[in-house]
């Protein structure tokens, strides 16, 4: 059966509206993860602490997400509003104990954290900060972290290095300042070195499908963004999945078809409607990855 986004949108909201008891999640359709990464700052109706939002996805029935570094050091008793220096600091010293419990809480509600996310990653960071980053991602269970993609190929090589010793992949994000080969340095760095691809920002970009792009570096991609733009000879502006260029149905088909493995997370970064919530939309754009999946 086919749907409208009208059904879909139904479909969605009147799930979250059932007032029923929640089971764990599971939104992995015909082997394909769809997982989420929340901005911790847009979306003031989503809780920023980590442990908060695990209610939010059990709800929603998403078993994935990009774990911010924010939301885990709010959730560890990070200082708030601290200086770097501060920062830095209590990272050396923090504990994995409550990373570990928090990936106890996680794993019992029957949600994957895949990914670690950092905001910032740089060559100012010492051997220290750099372990810490690796400790709490394993200390969560994610396979990978994943932070914007660098333009100093001294740091990719230094993380990649190091990467490569822990063995736990680095995915490195795009906005819209990349082409086709700007991962190409990186990637021959080290083995370990990976692309955290956005599918819609890659789209606006070039003006063209990301589909060759993934068809050709699909054993290097550690994880998908999922968002609709237009190109950027068309305005390239976000908007409700469905409505722009970025063949958002077509890439999950492709991952279906050749059963790719790598997560793909829903980015919600289209201007709510009015009447709507960030949960109504975070459910429409699920049941489209569940439809374009069946």
């Amino acid at each position: 059966m086919n749907f409208t986004r009208r059904d879909l949108g139904k479909i969605a909201l009147a799930a979250l509206s059932s007032g029923k008891t929640w089971a764990k999640p599971n939104s992995k359709f015909a082997g394909v993860e769809i997982g989420i990464i929340i901005s911790p700052t847009n979306f003031r109706d989503i809780p920023l602490g980590a442990d908060q939002i695990l209610n939010n996805l059990v709800q929603l029935g998403i078993s994935g997400i990009e774990m911010q570094d924010v939301r885990v050091e709010s959730y560890a008793g990070a200082p708030a509003a601290a200086r770097q220096a501060e920062i830095k600091q209590w990272r050396i010293a923090v504990s994995m104990d409550k990373y570990k419990a928090l990936h106890k809480l996680y794993r019992d509600a029957g949600v994957n954290i895949y990914a670690f996310r950092l905001a910032t990653l740089n060559n100012s960071m010492t051997d220290q900060e750099l372990a810490y980053f690796f400790n709490t991602a394993e200390a969560l269970g994610a396979r990978q972290i994943t932070t914007e993609l660098p333009t100093d190929t001294a740091l990719t090589q230094r993380v990649g290095d190091y990467a490569a010793k822990r063995k736990i992949r680095m995915g490195y994000h795009n906005h819209t300042q990349v082409d086709f080969t700007s991962w190409d340095t990186a990637l021959s760095q080290s083995k370990y070195n990976g692309i955290n691809f956005d599918v819609g920002h890659f789209a606006a970009a070039v003006s063209q499908s990301p589909i060759p792009f993934i068809q050709k570096y699909h054993d290097r991609i550690t994880c998908l963004h999922l968002k609709d733009r237009k190109f950027k000879t068309n305005g390239g502006q976000n908007v409700v999945w469905g409505q722009g260029d970025t063949p958002l149905k077509e890439i999950l088909v492709l991952m279906k078809k050749e059963k790719y493995r790598f997560p793909a997370g829903i980015e919600l970064e289209y201007r709510i409607p009015e009447g709507s919530t960030t949960m109504a939309e975070i459910a429409k754009c699920l049941e489209f990855s569940k439809e374009a999946l069946a």
